[in-house]
């Protein structure tokens, strides 16, 4: 028997976030390259599962999902951004945000569109884009000493004939960058003028530091109309495992992710969907408090790099810190973090992973701090003694 893979998925071989979760494994390393958190779940929203699965809420759920869920999104997003969404035709309930995003690109997307991303970017947006026929181009955002910020030339430059999405995440996997009202204003902008569809990855929306705030470019004048929001519950409630994720929108946007999704996964997670829209209700105030948790790691984290003679790009949102790894001789980011795990016991992962086109600042690598403090405090202390 003759077979090769399809086209679309044949160069989606191992990860280097799978090679290095294997180094971490093989050498007992700190695993600080996976943003996989390690702080507990809060006790209500856990309650609330068992609660509804000894209800018996354990069969399918709608396929938009559960209405109390429904509801509870449209109000917190009424709440924290001013947006208005109904929740009968203008919020779906997902698989988490990742089967959102990649459900909305195939939705949008025709063979040979378009879609825009910022370069870096999670690397699933390359990969759900490609999965629906479409190009992928990415915009640079420029590195300075302050850390990432929006090159609006770039960006300008990036939009072609086929471009159909915009594809935002704001706060940012890998950077950590929170986009400044300013930046979203020019970006906004840009999709305006090119009539550009907008899919807006907020999942980080309450974990943003320093005082920062939070802006969904939904709210901005004339976009709500042509964005897609997409966030979910896994990063505010550390419930990463229950995939619980939702996008809200015009209900033609909406109606075709859910024509699209229906075919993923139809729905899932009926006690979850309701533990977390008791959590929407009431729940907040934890969130705040795993805010200022995270805040203290991401400074003893900054804090520590820098000790190690690894300077901090500064980062105002999200798990991850941006490390300049040249102090320690290497001006390759991906041989610095094979030779980190066998030199100090700490994984990360290379910032180059994370980029499309070329330019990549090779020299960067990226540690995540949504572990323990004393697991934090632990990494901190094996970098400084391998200095």
């Amino acid at each position: 028997m003759s077979w090769s893979p399809a086209e679309r998925t044949h160069h989606f071989g191992t990860s280097i976030f799978t090679e290095m979760t294997r180094l971490a494994e093989r050498t007992g390393s700190i695993n600080l390259g996976q943003g996989v958190p390690e702080l507990p779940s809060p006790p209500e929203i856990l309650a609330h599962a068992v609660a509804a699965i000894d209800a018996g809420r354990n069969q399918y759920p709608p396929a938009t999902g559960l209405p109390e869920l429904k509801e509870a999104v449209a109000r917190h997003r009424l709440t924290t951004t001013g947006v208005s969404y109904r929740p009968d035709d203008e919020v779906l309930v997902t698989t988490g945000a990742t089967e959102a995003v990649a459900s909305a690109l195939l939705a949008f997307c025709d063979p040979g569109d378009t879609v825009l991303t910022f370069d870096p970017c999670y690397d699933s947006y390359p990969a759900a884009a490609r999965m629906a026929g479409a190009d992928v181009t990415a915009a640079p955002l420029a590195v300075t000493a302050d850390g990432f910020a929006l090159d609006a030339d770039a960006l300008r430059r990036a939009v072609g004939p086929r471009t159909r999405v915009l594809l935002l995440n704001s706060p940012h996997n890998p950077t950590g960058k929170v986009f400044t009202p300013g930046e979203l204003a020019q970006i906004a902008a840009v999709c305006e003028e090119h009539d550009l569809t907008v899919v807006t990855d907020e999942v980080y929306e309450h974990l943003v530091y320093d005082g920062v705030r939070h802006v969904s470019i939904a709210s901005l004048p004339g976009m709500r109309e042509r964005t897609l929001v997409i966030s979910s519950a896994g990063k505010s409630f550390n419930v990463t495992g229950w995939k619980i994720g939702w996008a809200c929108g015009p209900a033609p946007l909406v109606a075709a992710v859910a024509s699209a999704k229906q075919y993923l996964t139809y729905a899932s997670g009926t006690p979850f969907q309701a533990a977390v829209a008791a959590m929407l209700t009431s729940g907040l105030d934890w969130v705040a408090g795993l805010r200022d948790e995270l805040q203290q790691n991401r400074d003893r984290l900054c804090e520590g790099l820098r000790k190690a003679g690894l300077p901090a790009v500064p980062g105002q949102g999200g798990y991850f810190v941006q490390a300049d790894v040249r102090p320690w001789g290497y001006e390759d980011g991906t041989r610095f973090c094979r030779e980190l795990p066998l030199r100090a016991q700490v994984v990360a992962v290379p910032t180059s992973a994370f980029y499309q086109g070329a330019g990549a600042p090779a020299w960067l690598a990226r540690f995540s701090f949504c572990k323990s403090g004393d697991l934090v405090e632990e990494a901190v202390s094996r970098l400084v003694a391998a200095r």
